[in-house]
């Protein structure tokens, strides 16, 4: 994903954006940013705790233009969470491939000390934090799976699947939610995979299944093909393991987008947009049947 995407329409939702407070936290000496966007039903004066999603953006982004793209305020006003956009160092996240896992910048420490602070700052409920990101985004959404599952209870990726490395160095799974949404004609992350750098999407789906000491119940299959005005269509598998659920939304002839997104892609060579899903709600849908 490159920032001359997200230029073409920053300009058009800058409104929506101003509503997000940006901030800084030091960690390892460095002072890391992010932006913290609470809903307008939000009140610190009762007793009521929040959800809160960590949105991730893609490589070469910002976490405004992340903001902008996947217009996840709206979502959070409608549903009443608080959204979470941090800034990778040099727009990048360590997820294992061009760059060291083990010596590379530590963002997962930069993670878990941003929600420490967020929980210190805001009405958190800690049973409803959550991830989603994109692309590289995504793809750091699954180290967070395997290294933070007593942190965060679900994630949700697009156009992004299992690291490599995560894979590697994390034998063992908690139990989490993940969902993957991936287009099935992205030509920046390739739905089969790539070697030595991240899994198929089927094969994510399926090494997310296998977590520790879960059963696993049978796998559910349905398909979305309402949007006459669309030239992509969606087929999604599910399994429920122990107390959580794997899904995988692929989606042919998408692209490397975020489904139902606005259309902000003419002549950039990423793909379709689909519309047969809006993935903020179905996300929120899926986080909150995670027991």
């Amino acid at each position: 994903m490159t920032r001359n995407f997200i230029l073409l329409f920053v300009t058009a939702l800058f409104s929506h954006a101003l509503l997000g407070q940006t901030k800084s936290l030091q960690h390892n000496d460095v002072k890391r940013k992010y932006i913290v966007y609470t809903p307008k039903g939000y009140d610190p004066g009762t007793s009521r705790k929040y959800p809160v999603i960590f949105n991730f953006h893609g490589g070469g982004m910002t976490p405004a233009e992340q903001m902008l793209y996947t217009q996840m305020n709206r979502t959070a006003d409608q549903h009443n969470f608080i959204a979470v956009y941090p800034k990778g160092i040099k727009e990048d996240w360590n997820v294992g491939f061009g760059m060291s896992y083990k010596k590379g910048t530590d963002d997962m420490g930069f993670v878990e000390a941003l929600l420490n602070q967020i929980e210190k700052d805001y009405k958190v409920d800690p049973k409803k934090v959550f991830a989603t990101g994109l692309s590289r985004g995504g793809f750091f959404c699954h180290r967070i799976a395997a290294e933070l599952p007593h942190r965060f209870s679900a994630i949700a990726t697009a156009g992004a699947s299992l690291p490599d490395s995560v894979a590697y160095y994390h034998k063992d799974r908690g139990e989490i939610g993940v969902l993957m949404v991936h287009g099935k004609a992205d030509v920046v992350v390739d739905y089969a995979g790539k070697e030595g750098g991240y899994f198929s999407a089927l094969k994510s789906y399926q090494y997310w299944q296998k977590q520790n000491y879960s059963t696993t119940d049978k796998e559910k299959m349905s398909k979305l093909d309402q949007n006459k005005n669309d030239q992509t269509s969606a087929e999604i598998i599910e399994t429920k393991t122990g107390k959580k659920y794997v899904t995988l939304i692929s989606i042919e002839n998408a692209g490397h987008t975020w489904p139902g997104a606005d259309d902000f892609n003419i002549g950039l060579p990423i793909g379709l947009t689909s519309k047969e899903i809006d993935f903020n709600e179905y996300m929120w849908a899926f986080f909150n049947k995670q027991e």
